[in-house]
């Protein structure tokens, strides 16, 4: 189902519904209409643009406002499709939301994709025209960092529209995303009977050493966590090893470290069948997005005693971020609400041990809750 662009203005296809797919079956999602993906999932638009200037051939999945316009990040692939690209904004705008809502937050959930061109391209008329097509939904989606796009990508985007944020006069979010998952990693300690309160002298190993990721391994190092880490850029494993005194890891094999908590940090789609059956951990807690490969690998987790911060709940720091920012709050308010995760989390693990139900599972549905009510409605694959 290749999209063709006819006109350099912005295409809109409306629903009223549209489906999240996990980051490891992408590929597999090609293969299924839009209008398929997005009656499974519930999404209320999906924007197409093509800027002949520039270049741009971008997308944007908006999932629901119905707490709020629509925020998500912008991220910049060199998608082999447009199907990619479009089950790509479609189940990450889904994601969006879930976590906007779990996270307390008055605001929907979208995303934005752009198809990186494969030729040389001036990324600054690039972005500014992404700009321009951003301030044509008037307000219904609010775009920030992201994969492949940088604050200065956000600075250009900001001259052409007002609904952005991240920019230089913001900031990067990874360390408040670092610091969800610090706390989502203490609520890990309250709900195991085996730990104790203190992080000190626990062994837990860091998939992806990326601006979240490395700066989690800070915090993690400065309470005495011994840690062990991989990362497919080798520098960042070096920079580690000599600063927080890490060990190596190769990649293949750092899920099947002997640890305390597996903190999954990279790419999506990490959990699967045989990895999950490689783990030698107690808890998986990373920031990580889509990292269950299906609804399934929940309950796996669940029947072999590994306890799973859903990774939505727990990734939202940084999403906390950017929107309080946006709308103008203090730092005080910020680290008050950052807080939310921690108690979230300890609420889940309660009813997970209570019922014997996936945490994924119970974290969908307390979503699904605040967003549509008791209406039924497809699992997040997360």
């Amino acid at each position: 189902m290749e999209i063709p662009y006819l006109f350099p203005v912005v295409g809109i296809i409306r629903n009223t519904q549209v489906s999240l797919v996990e980051f490891g079956a992408l590929k597999n999602m090609e293969n299924v209409g839009m209008f398929k993906q997005m009656t499974e999932s519930q999404v209320t638009d999906v924007h197409f643009k093509y800027d002949k200037d520039s270049g741009l051939e971008s997308i944007v999945a908006i999932h629901n406002t119905s707490r709020g316009p629509a925020l998500g990040g912008c991220r910049i692939i060199p998608y082999t499709s447009t199907d990619s690209a479009v089950t790509d904004a479609i189940r990450l705008a889904k994601g969006m939301s879930y976590k906007a809502a779990l996270a307390g937050l008055d605001l929907g959930g979208g995303k934005a994709v752009i198809m990186e061109p494969p030729h040389a391209y001036n990324r600054e008329n690039l972005f500014k025209a992404f700009g321009r097509f951003v301030e044509e939904l008037n307000g219904r989606y609010i775009t920030a960092m992201d994969s492949g796009t940088t604050v200065t990508d956000m600075d250009n985007i900001a001259t052409r529209s007002s609904y952005v944020t991240c920019t230089s006069s913001v900031g990067n979010p990874a360390p408040y995303t670092a610091k969800g998952v610090f706390l989502g990693i203490q609520a890990c300690l309250k709900t195991c009977q085996d730990f104790n309160d203190s992080l000190s002298g626990m062994r837990i190993a860091v998939q992806g050493l990326g601006n979240v990721g490395y700066a989690l391994c800070e915090l993690l190092h400065a309470e005495g966590v011994k840690l062990f880490v991989s990362d497919i850029d080798e520098n960042k494993v070096n920079r580690c090893v000599a600063k927080l005194a890490a060990t190596a890891v190769p990649t293949d094999q750092i899920h099947k470290t002997d640890c305390d908590i597996f903190s999954p940090c990279g790419l999506g789609g990490i959990l699967n069948e045989q990895s999950i059956n490689e783990l030698r951990c107690r808890v998986v807690a990373g920031s990580a997005n889509n990292q269950l490969l299906t609804p399934e690998c929940g309950e796996l987790l669940l029947q072999k005693d590994i306890l799973y911060a859903p990774d939505y709940l727990i990734n939202a720091g940084g999403l906390i971020f950017v929107a309080l920012t946006y709308q103008g709050f203090n730092a005080d308010k910020l680290n008050r609400h950052l807080e939310t995760i921690h108690h979230t989390l300890l609420d889940i693990f309660r009813t997970e041990q209570q019922i014997k139900e996936s945490g994924s599972v119970i974290a969908d549905r307390m979503a699904e809750t605040i967003l549509f009510g008791n209406k039924n409605t497809e699992p997040l694959n997360a």
